[in-house]
């Protein structure tokens, strides 16, 4: 019997995905209906950052299994709205602007560096865009949208102003962590520390009234010491009693402070006498407010010594702190210099220490609301689970309320007037853009002082303003009600681990306090690309690699299988070109027995005739059992590499060989044919819709050329059906095929050759299919 494959190429090519997904987009496969029957599953995508090339592989991974959630949705019947942003405020743009172009923003006019902002990242959004659509993204790309269109931005400030209302927002000159690179504060949440070299410096203090006695100070921060307005000691160091509050006269600077007894000083570490500055660190802060001491600021906005410096004034402050060192060493002021790391505060963007300096700024409540956000905490449901802690965890470590104004221009703009005669601010309505900065106030009087000159706010709002509210955005809060009072709150928020404490909680933080609801019920956190040596992938440390070629060499469904099968949900991923090419075999694989499968008729038998049929597909249900738990949880490890090993280790070299001459009406009765055939019809079927969500284009292709014209990705994921009792033989199979197989190996026989083995006791119900595939002659005796 001559039989014809119905999939006529020979091998599965990369260059099908392009035509395929054309043809998605021209038939418009993942429309989202408000109006449609069903349950909503909406998706707060994160809006990526173009903020250089490339964009990175690990970056893109993550957006591929982002796909895999909504293809996973819609095959549970879920109506998917799936929305496609780009994150174009804030800093990274402002900064990527200053290299392409050659500028910087302090010294260009403000509306013409805002143009160059506009357009700066046109070009590395339509690549991102067509990397995502390379992937194979089911996205609204029709309708995609930009954190700085007019529209975003509109709603950002209308939620300013209705926050504001609600006594929410307020301003105050308090001291605020603070980037030189940046120019601008930053929120607690955007610090990360480092463990960086310093040197721990032991200086003399004088003693007031105490002739020749001195007092020894431990410090890291000497250039500090014209801002120092205490000293401390541990009230329980012996050493220092007899020093309780006498004044220490400091050194170059000849200023009396005071020595305090104080718990805060640690007698173990370095001298037990420490100095408490205008603003060393967070420490310092605290204790500046428990003991109501005046601040004195020896730190500029440029990062240069102020005049309170003394001789250290216009210095950079590393320069100051080399300087009064040599000073204090030149005058036997140094007892010892010890080099140590020191837990340092550092920007999260620029990578540089930041310092602490007040400034006047606008915060939103958030220490009021820390019982009410660990509670959404605690119900909201994690994918992995394990990442809860993160969010707990940082709730708990929330000490102030955010910052939220910046001094930057490519952002969100404040929208607060002041009069310009007795300084009262004023918002206005919502449901505009507003630029203060240029724009005259849309109101004519003060409503303090009845004048009617105003000044605009020239601040900008953190990025996080405008980040935090995505799910408010896509799901039309203050513009479609019938349509937000249908999708919000969203399903589920899929992010990196890294911005937990920025994104996720500032998303809940604003979200609640706007709708009185958390924005979404399952948060799903995804762990970090590496490179082979284990470190993080980032553009800045050189070890980004671009996944457009590599989509274009090895196709879109090799890096999502990749992707999904390199590690489980949460975990970091290791990242390399090998591992991916790797994962193409499998795919070879699956075309070639698809290919091999499409040459018999599908049949649906009645009956299933010989045990063997009934044993794989006990088999089978067992792999739709596990990749439903992983699908349940959005883990796509779980599927991937289930169908991979079933497909690869017990479906084409197990059961395929056994049934192979069934199949093709050698020696069986007919019964047995069409059961054979509809068991192999039946098994690539199911393993096609359970691959789908991951390789959405070779099952596509797969299944239009079989099965149905109609889209596998509109189809239902399999259900775990078949309980015949017969997965135990499985191993002993397996054991048999392969000691048959080693037999003919070692007398030199080919696969096809005769060979006289008997089938054990165990597995005779199988016998007529292993005499086939081995071609087992019985035993002479």
């Amino acid at each position: 019997m001559e039989l014809t494959p119905k999939i006529n190429e020979r091998r599965w090519k990369p260059s099908f995905e392009t035509e395929i997904f054309d043809r998605w987009e021209k038939n418009g496969l993942y429309s989202f209906d408000v109006e449609k029957g069903g349950e909503s599953f909406v998706i707060d995508t994160p809006p990526p950052y173009p903020s250089g090339r490339p964009w990175h592989i690990g970056a893109a991974s993550h957006y591929s299994q982002i796909d895999m959630i909504a293809r996973t949705a819609r095959m549970m019947g879920r109506n998917v709205l799936f929305p496609i942003g780009i994150d174009r405020n804030g800093l990274p743009v402002e900064l990527y602007t200053e290299k392409k172009y050659k500028v910087r923003m302090a010294t260009t006019p403000r509306e013409k560096f805002i143009d160059l902002c506009k357009t700066a990242l046109d070009d590395l959004e339509a690549e991102m865009i067509a990397v995502m659509k390379r992937m194979g993204m089911s996205g609204n790309f029709q309708k995609y949208y930009r954190t700085d269109s007019e529209d975003y931005r509109k709603l950002t400030q209308s939620t300013f102003i209705k926050l504001w209302h609600q006594g929410l927002i307020y301003q105050s000159k308090r001291p605020n962590n603070y980037c030189f690179v940046c120019r601008t504060t930053i929120a607690d949440a955007e610090v990360e520390y480092e463990e960086l070299p310093s040197k721990l410096v032991y200086i003399k203090f004088g003693i007031k009234g105490e002739g020749s006695n001195e007092i020894i100070i431990a410090t890291t921060r000497p250039e500090l010491i014209g801002s120092c307005k205490a000293v401390l000691v541990n009230d329980k160091d012996e050493r220092y009693t007899r020093y309780h509050n006498l004044s220490a006269i400091s050194p170059i600077f000849n200023k009396e402070i005071k020595i305090i007894p104080h718990p805060r000083a640690k007698a173990d570490f370095g001298s037990g006498a420490v100095m408490i500055c205008s603003y060393g660190d967070y420490t310092d802060v605290q204790l500046f407010r428990e003991l109501g001491l005046e601040e004195v600021i020896a730190i500029d906005l440029n990062g240069r010594m102020t005049a309170n410096a003394g001789p250290y004034e216009g210095m950079r402050v590393r320069e100051a702190r080399e300087k009064i060192i040599t000073d204090l060493e030149n005058q036997g002021l140094i007892i010892k210099v010890e080099d140590l790391l020191h837990r340092t505060p550092i920007c999260e963007r620029s990578e540089t220490p930041i310092e602490i300096i007040p400034m006047d700024e606008y915060y939103l409540k958030q220490l009021e609301f820390r019982d009410q956000l660990t509670k959404e905490a605690e119900s909201l449901a994690f994918h992995p689970e394990e990442h809860r802690r993160r969010l707990l965890d940082w709730i708990s470590s929330i000490s102030i309320d955010w910052p939220i104004s910046r001094r930057r221009y490519y952002a969100t703009e404040v929208p607060v007037w002041y009069c310009k005669s007795c300084g009262a601010p004023h918002v206005p309505d919502p449901g505009h853009y507003y630029k203060p900065w240029k724009e005259d106030p849309p109101f004519s009087s003060c409503t303090q002082c009845g004048k009617t000159d105003f000044v605009g706010d020239e601040r900008t709002l953190d990025t996080w303003m405008d980040s935090s509210i995505s799910p408010l955005f896509i799901t039309g809060y203050m513009n479609d009600e019938k349509f937000f009072a249908k999708t919000y709150p969203v399903t589920l928020r899929p992010q990196a681990k890294d911005i937990v404490r920025t994104w996720l909680h500032y998303t809940i933080l604003r979200c609640y306090q706007l709708t009185g609801k958390a924005p979404f019920g399952h948060a799903w956190i995804m762990g970090h690309g590496v490179d082979k040596n284990g470190k993080k992938i980032r553009k800045r440390d050189g070890n980004a690699i671009d996944p457009a070629p590599i989509l274009e060499k090895y196709g879109a469904d090799v890096f999502r299988l990749w992707a999904a099968s390199e590690s489980s949900l949460g975990s970091d991923f290791r990242v390399s070109e090998d591992k991916i090419s790797g994962v193409g075999k499998f795919l070879t694989k699956l075309w070639n027995l698809a290919r091999f499968i499409s040459s018999f008729p599908i049949e649906d038998a009645n009956e299933l005739i010989l045990d063997t049929d009934k044993w794989i597909l006990d088999e089978l249900s067992d792999v739709v059992k596990e990749s439903s738990k992983g699908y349940d949880d959005f883990n796509f490890f779980i599927p991937s590499n289930r169908v991979r090993e079933f497909v690869w280790n017990t479906f084409a070299s197990q059961y395929l060989e056994m049934v192979k001459q069934r199949a093709y009406g050698v020696g069986f009765s007919d019964d047995e044919i069409r059961s054979a055939r509809s068991t192999l019809h039946l098994c690539l079927k199911t393993c096609l819709l359970l691959l789908a969500p991951i390789t959405p284009f070779i099952t596509e292709r797969i299944w239009n050329e079989i099965y149905s014209k109609e889209s596998i990705h509109l189809q239902r994921l399999p259900k775990p059906v078949w309980d015949y009792g017969l997965r135990e033989y499985s191993v002993k199979i397996s054991n048999f095929n392969s000691e048959t197989w080693n037999a003919k190996r070692t007398k030199g026989l080919s696969l096809k050759d005769p060979i006289s083995v008997s089938v054990p006791d165990e597995l005779m119900m199988f016998e007529r299919d292993l005499v086939a595939m081995h071609n087992l002659r019985k035993n002479q005796t």
